[in-house]
């Protein structure tokens, strides 16, 4: 049989991955250990070794999480793939899931929950601003919900979602509490147990520092029971929770296959989550604090405005508003182009208006706050020359 199609001739060219500085919000740059854990042999996804640095996962997951959740574990997938699978675990046709909407993500998880078959509502925040406990109480009594979803870190607005008080108002309504913290775990406080979370996940290419593809995710002992109560199998297999728990010895019952893992994505996050804990996480939360607030002191000393409301600011992701006749992807392409420094737009209901700056992981550090600042200045004024600074943004 002959071969119609030939090989082609753009992979005889040898691979070229510039360095560039991640300061957008996610994938952060991976530190030196990182990359050089992935280096390492690929092992079975069954071998003793593998099962292993499974099991050392799940025991820094379970600090990072602050939880003693037996249902602990990692998905192979990226941070969607935590939104997909507590949606499909804990809902079945005909549940009322409530969002709490504080931005991009809020309408991603509503848009999931749909697919699942769920009663979708919504309780949307301010622009800028997270929801006050009040409003949320006011909502679940309305609405009655089988979930609250709430995301504590909103990346596409840089909001930062209070959580405290939440999970007891959920218990009093029978609810379970499902919390997306992508964009925030390790840059701001988590309490998984002491906030009665019942289920969480997050993104490994975030503070982490770890590749994009493998999300920790827990599940406390109140979402296994109503893993337990459906009528219906869970709709998609990939995302089983017992099946994946089972994977990850999670239950007390023997191992089984569920799933190829990837043994270079398990190195990486294992020596990752390694560094966190190294660091603890109070320290690891200060750092990012205090870059947050030398990178907001920067950006007003620019006259830029700052979109999300000062006591709800994340301090992974900052969120400035477009000056008026500024072309935020001319500045963002020359930051780019010019220094190789990712700066990013707004997405979902922040797209054209907001530049998105990320501090996370290796890049929360003074020196990288400085850079990113002179770059976006520099950008900023090469796209726009007669953009007006004040006098002290000339002393950066």
């Amino acid at each position: 049989m002959e071969y119609r199609v030939s090989a082609p001739d753009v992979l005889r060219v040898p691979l070229v991955v510039p360095e560039k500085l991640l300061m957008g919000p996610g994938p952060s740059n991976a530190p030196p250990r990182v990359l050089e854990a992935m280096a390492r042999p690929i092992l079975g996804h069954l071998h003793p070794e593998t099962l292993k640095i499974m099991d050392d996962i799940k025991a820094g997951v379970r600090y990072l999480f602050q939880t003693n959740n037996a249902a602990t574990f990692c998905l192979s997938a990226s941070g969607h793939g935590g939104m997909e699978a507590t949606l499909c675990n804990l809902l079945e046709d005909g549940d009322v899931v409530l969002i709490g909407h504080t931005g991009h993500w809020g309408d991603r998880a509503a848009d999931m929950a749909s697919r699942y078959g769920a009663d979708v509502r919504l309780v949307r925040a301010s622009q800028g601003s997270s929801l006050a406990l009040p409003e949320i109480r006011r909502a679940i009594e309305t609405h009655r919900p089988t979930v609250l979803f709430l995301t504590q870190g909103e990346s596409s607005t840089g909001v930062l979602q209070g959580l405290e008080g939440v999970g007891a108002l959920c218990r009093a309504h029978d609810c379970l509490l499902v919390v997306d913290t992508v964009a925030s775990l390790g840059g701001t406080p988590f309490h998984m147990d002491a906030w009665e979370v019942d289920a969480a996940y997050t993104g490994s290419q975030k503070v982490l520092g770890a590749p994009p593809g493998i999300t920790p995710i827990s599940f406390n002992h109140r979402a296994v029971e109503r893993y337990t109560r459906r009528q219906t199998k869970v709709k998609v297999y990939y995302w089983d929770m017992f099946l994946v728990g089972d994977y990850w010895g999670c239950f007390g019952r023997p191992r089984i296959y569920h799933h190829t893992i990837s043994s270079t994505l398990l190195y990486g996050l294992r020596e990752a989550i390694a560094m966190a804990c190294e660091e603890s996480l109070p320290s690891l939360i200060a750092r990012h604090q205090d870059c947050a607030k030398r990178l907001h002191d920067g950006l007003r000393a620019m006259g830029l405005e700052l979109y999300a409301q000062e006591r709800d600011r994340l301090s992974t992701v900052t969120t400035i508003r477009v000056p008026t006749g500024l072309d935020w992807l001319q500045v963002s392409q020359y930051a780019m182009k010019t220094y190789l420094v990712e700066i990013s737009g707004g997405l979902g209901p922040t797209a054209g208006q907001v530049f998105r700056i990320g501090l996370m992981g290796q890049n929360a550090t003074s020196e990288r706050v400085d850079r990113v600042l002179q770059v976006f200045r520099d950008s900023i004024k090469a796209v726009k020359p007669d953009f007006v600074f004040p006098r002290s943004a000339s002393k950066m």
